[in-house]
């Protein structure tokens, strides 16, 4: 298994370790409900290391991402973060990624762990235009310093003004003593906070100084059992669950990062818009249960008839809520808000009804 710069410091932590996309990773260290609410309450840090990171540069790096991403490069500002996903040929998606617009004719790709040689793969096999390609995913440490307590212990390290650090961007510069440090106002829970981009020689004294500055509000490592749960309170779509080859961003609601505007030809466009105008054969949709039971991934969902209407794709015991909820594809005709429709949970058909996420107000 590949390591990240901070895997030893996991296992001295005792961290409960398994293989995630090649990499031994922390799944949780004080318990997967203790980490959500640290996370929610106050500050907790995921190593996020396993990421890829692709640089895109050059005149023609602009031209190459309108035409491999959904959403509209062109709009766009140096400082500014995009969500977006990678069309395939067949309305799915390759993955769900995040652009980042680092300079002129420069741009950062963060795309996820699990997918890093096929993304890499896909671009290379695109690239018709000449942009310049960088696979930087094995040099570069992250670290995702997350909850309502983070920019109060970051700005400790730093002397640029965090709060003057909207959602969705980003800034580079000195970090803990270190240099060119990308601090970015993004993250996967909901909670707030920022994601830390660096050299991983510089890994462990960004550790050291995050936990050190954190310690007055009760920093904890948080593993990826709570990184999953914090993403489906939110309602944020995870890939290999929500979205796959075979999901559109239109069935997947993802119509918001699907620009059909004028001159962006990009992969597959004709038939997205063909989707957009005249609708899906399914959608996804959230749901919370009535009835005792944990939804779990490929659970059947089925009408108050009695008709199977889908499947779901994620789902938990909400830490927060103290209720089953989930995500899942079901046929359109059922998707409205407030419908009922009821979980097979080895055998016994559970209340559930149709709301709209994210489930943590």
């Amino acid at each position: 298994m590949k390591q990240t710069p901070f895997t030893q410091k996991h296992l001295a932590l005792g961290a409960k370790m398994h293989e995630f996309a090649g990499y031994n990773m922390p799944i949780e260290y004080s318990g997967i409900i203790d980490e959500h609410l640290t996370v929610c309450n106050a500050v907790g840090v995921f190593d996020v290391s396993h990421m890829g990171e692709f640089w895109v540069k050059g005149p023609h790096a602009l031209a190459f991402l309108q035409k491999v991403t959904s959403n509209n490069v062109a709009a766009l500002t140096p400082g500014k973060i995009q969500y977006t996903c990678f069309p395939n040929e067949q309305g799915g998606i390759v993955d769900d990624l995040l652009v980042y617009h680092y300079a002129a004719e420069k741009y950062l790709l963060v795309v996820n762990a699990a997918n890093i040689e096929k993304d890499w793969n896909w671009c290379v096999s695109h690239n018709t235009e000449g942009a310049v390609l960088e696979n930087a995913s094995d040099w570069m440490g992250q670290l995702a310093v997350q909850g309502p307590k983070a920019i109060s212990a970051l700005q400790k390290l730093t002397d640029i003004n965090l709060s003057n650090v909207p959602y969705y961007t980003f800034v580079s510069g000195s970090f803990a003593g270190e240099q060119e440090v990308i601090i970015s106002n993004t993250g996967y829970t909901g909670a707030g906070g920022f994601e830390l981009y660096f050299y991983p020689e510089a890994a462990e004294k960004i550790w050291n100084a995050v936990f050190e500055a954190g310690a007055e509000f009760g920093i904890k490592p948080i593993g990826l059992g709570a990184r999953d749960t914090l993403r489906l309170e939110m309602g944020f779509c995870l890939y290999g669950n929500d979205l796959d080859d075979t999901t559109s961003p239109i069935e997947a609601g993802l119509g918001w990062i699907t620009k059909f505007v004028e001159g962006k030809d990009f992969i597959n466009r004709t038939n997205l818009e063909k989707q957009k105008k005249e609708g899906v054969s399914r959608k996804l949709i959230g749901f919370e249960m009535l009835d005792r039971g944990i939804p779990r991934q490929n659970y059947e969902l089925f009408a108050s008839s009695g008709e199977k209407i889908g499947v779901i794709t994620s789902g938990t015991m909400s830490p927060i809520r103290k209720v089953g909820i989930g995500m899942g594809y079901v046929k359109p005709e059922y998707a409205a808000l407030g419908t009922e429709l009821f979980v097979d949970v080895r055998g016994r058909k559970l209340k559930a009804v149709i709301v709209k996420p994210p489930f943590r107000k």
